[in-house]
């Protein structure tokens, strides 16, 4: 369990890895232990100071999740792939409890991040409706009065508002949470009343946005550019972003250096999105002018994010395929542009020796935009990859559930930090 000692860069040294049960036995026959107050995630079970050989008849794990129904099935006849999908579900089960959690057996944290990206996998799979409107209720409850959505939900004290680390809340693509999940769950549900309940959450944290990308500036860009650009009131640039997060390759380790990168084309690109988002939730709603304002004001971010990001050659900065996937997702270019933005995305990955560079927030977008841009074989290549970085790498290396990291287990069989999070497996939704 040593890779599960959360390594967190502010600390002085790794937390421990907790799943550890001490039990002093009464004596009697037949007595049994079950912890009923907590939860493990686990894969191996060992047992010491048994005064008896133990056999697996004796011991019985049991699986506990939140009661979400069953609600869509997949499979294929490739067994690899039926096992990627399986392991997708499971770590989905082991971290439906009461809350999304990020993995069961460290954190075990709402991550807001995690479940905005993978809602809609989940919502093929489980009727997860009220649980997830359960939790949202958590995350507005959490929301700060400046509009300032928490990391995670419940947000523990030593993270939250009051707390040192108080500045690291407020990322874009884990806080768009509100807006994103509520959207999500109405496109699978057809029910708009969560999107009803959460408005007054969506517009508290979207003018929060809207304000720091009007008052606020990244050092780096101010000193580059001392006085501003008439788009930048209209560029998120400043705060902090955890970004796109565990590309292949990436160890940011020196938390320094990552929490002052400039993560602009990241936040800009989300801010444009959930506004976009926000006029169609307007509309629904009935709320014509506000439907408008948001339409407008989606618009100017998406020229914004043009002006600063798209050169006049047609080319993307930055020249990563996450950055691509994130603007052909999100319309983000100019229609005629589609096309050798697309191509552009296959030479990125065609250059990494047709590997995937993707990470949290881009990966459940890639193969679907690659497939509805006329690249549906690069897709299928993709999928079907089984050197690293890839899903059927660690199917190939014995997970059961999803990894953290694309490299959760190197080639010599050493592990890295949790090897179960759900977050890289939507991609089985392009299954779906």
């Amino acid at each position: 369990t040593e890779h599960l000692r959360p390594a967190v860069p502010f600390l002085p040294e790794p937390l421990p890895a907790g799943q550890v049960d001490e039990v002093t036995s009464a004596g009697e026959p037949g007595d049994v232990f079950e912890p009923r107050r907590t939860t493990h995630g686990f894969q191996y079970v060992r047992i010491e100071g048994h005064p008896e050989n133990l056999t697996p008849a004796d011991v019985t794990g049991v699986v506990v999740h939140s009661d979400v129904s069953r609600t869509g099935w997949f499979s294929c006849s490739d067994d690899r792939v039926n096992r990627l999908h399986e392991a997708a579900v499971w770590s989905l089960r082991d971290n439906l409890c009461d809350i999304p959690t990020d993995c069961p057996h460290r954190e075990r944290a709402g991550w807001t991040g995690d479940w905005q990206l993978y809602v809609p996998t989940a919502a093929f799979l489980y009727d997860v409706v009220g649980f997830s409107t359960k939790w949202l209720r958590d995350v507005a409850a959490d929301q700060w009065p400046d509009g300032t959505i928490a990391n995670m939900s419940p947000i523990p004290r030593a993270e939250g508002r009051e707390s040192p680390l108080a500045g690291l809340n407020g990322s874009a693509g884990w806080e768009d949470v509100v807006v994103v999940v509520p959207w999500e769950l109405y496109r699978a549900y057809g029910d708009t009343r969560i999107l009803a309940e959460m408005w007054p959450t969506m517009t508290a944290w979207m003018d929060k946005v809207e304000r720091v990308a009007r008052e606020q500036r990244h050092p780096a860009r101010v000193a580059e550019r001392p006085d501003p650009a008439e788009h930048e009131q209209y560029l998120l640039d400043a705060g902090f972003h955890w970004g796109e997060w565990l590309v292949p390759g990436e160890d940011p380790t020196d938390f320094g250096a990552f929490v002052g990168a400039d993560k602009g084309d990241v936040a800009t690109a989300y801010f444009a999105h959930s506004t976009s988002l926000l006029a169609r939730v307007a509309a629904l709603l009935g709320r014509g002018e506000d439907a408008d304002r948001y339409a407008r004001l989606s618009a100017r971010v998406r020229e914004a994010w043009q002006d600063e990001y798209l050169g006049g050659d047609g080319r993307l900065r930055p020249d990563s395929q996450a950055n691509h996937v994130r603007a052909l997702a999100f319309d983000l270019v100019p229609e005629a542009l589609r096309g050798p933005v697309a191509d552009r995305l296959v030479e990125l990955i065609r250059a990494a020796d047709t590997h995937l560079g993707t990470g949290f927030l881009a990966t459940p977008h890639l193969l679907p935009v690659l497939a509805d841009t006329g690249h549906l074989d690069v897709a299928y290549e993709l999928l079907f990859s089984d050197t690293e970085p890839s899903w059927l790498t660690m199917i190939d290396r014995g997970a059961t559930t999803m990894w953290e990291r694309w490299d959760g287990v190197s080639a010599d069989g050493v592990p890295r930090e949790s090897l179960n999070h759900y977050s890289k497996g939507a991609v089985i939704s392009f299954l779906h």
